[in-house]
């Protein structure tokens, strides 16, 4: 269990509750973890106030089958501010950070069309203060997107998740795919995750209707995920870092197999390029990571060499800029 001074286990079923299902009603949440609607909902509103707490919706690239891409852009003195705050800026970018002391950008690609793409890599090697580009493109993920962190722990009950899942169609099961008239729909949901059916209505030009049963489609058929970002010290998690991770050919997929059920690991997936695994890991200070990297990590049968690069800020997280300025 993570401890927390800031937030209660009450607070930690909430937030775990909401990453089954970001759009449960208070009610069933409420229902479930066995107290009231308004004390669900002041819990809820505390945790936006002051826990950072934003539940969104997010394209799963993976499942459309668009092509992403890390990238790691080392940047002359005071070039990487500006360069990061200009990538988080676009809309095909997530999950932008400053590492090694604030010298270097690291951020994943979220393109919505081949062109985008196209356009971001094209214009990177002319952009002025960055002295090197690896671009590393993800090719398996064994832990992210969908897949929430917190479940790794569980303060919900086998019993409790499965009464607050919600109930996906097996027939759009292959079906994953985001049609030009379901745009404004998912930019809406960029926007608000939990944005209810008659604001999704208004942002959208369709019925209520119209809406609920596109909405079902996306969500399950994995275009679309609802997933939840918050302030990770109030788990009292203060420390964050990229690994670049090599290992053997034979064993990429066991390695990756078991980094998934890492509680430390907060994304994995597999990369082309100089290493073979990126993973985002998470931990309550820099003592705690040097105990993963120099055990857990470091005893994995496999593993060849480890890069760490912790973060030195958060600039993105998901579809949002995470500190405004």
């Amino acid at each position: 269990m993570v401890e927390s001074s800031a937030l209660d286990e009450l607070d930690l079923k909430l937030l775990h509750a909401l990453e089954i299902d970001g759009r449960a009603p208070f009610s069933r949440i409420a229902a479930v973890l066995g107290v009231s609607d308004q004390t669900v909902a002041r819990r809820y509103r505390r945790l936006i106030a002051e826990g950072g707490l934003r539940i969104v919706g997010v394209r799963d690239h993976e499942r459309l089958g668009f092509d992403r891409w890390t990238l790691r852009l080392r940047c002359a003195p005071d070039g990487a501010e500006p360069i990061a705050t200009a990538l988080a800026r676009r809309p095909d970018t997530a999950w932008v950070g400053l590492t090694s002391g604030g010298t270097e950008v690291v951020c994943c690609t979220q393109p919505r069309t081949q062109d985008e793409h196209d356009v971001l890599l094209g214009k990177l090697p002319r952009t002025p203060h960055i002295v090197d580009i690896k671009a590393q493109q993800m090719l398996h993920r064994f832990f992210g997107g969908p897949a929430g962190w917190i479940v790794k722990y569980g303060p919900l009950s086998a019993e409790q998740v499965a009464a607050l899942r919600p109930e996906r169609s097996p027939a759009a099961e292959g079906t994953a795919r985001i049609d030009p008239e379901d745009e404004a729909l998912v930019v809406a949901l960029e926007r608000d995750g939990r944005a209810t059916y008659p604001e999704l209505q208004r942002a959208t030009g369709r019925s209520e209707s119209g809406v609920k049963r596109r909405l079902a489609a996306l969500l399950d058929s994995g275009a679309v995920y609802i997933d939840i970002e918050y302030d990770l010290a109030l788990l009292g998690l203060r420390t964050q870092a990229m690994l670049w991770i090599t290992a053997a050919p034979w064993a990429l997929d066991a390695v990756g197999k078991e980094l998934a059920t890492h509680v430390e690991v907060a994304h994995a997936s597999a990369v082309a390029g100089p290493s073979n695994i990126m993973v985002s890991a998470i931990a309550r200070d820099n003592a705690a990571l040097y105990a993963y990297l120099s055990g857990k990590l470091g005893r994995l049968e496999g593993v060849q060499h480890v890069e760490t690069a912790p973060f030195y800020r958060r600039v993105k997280q998901l579809t949002y800029r995470a500190y405004p300025r």
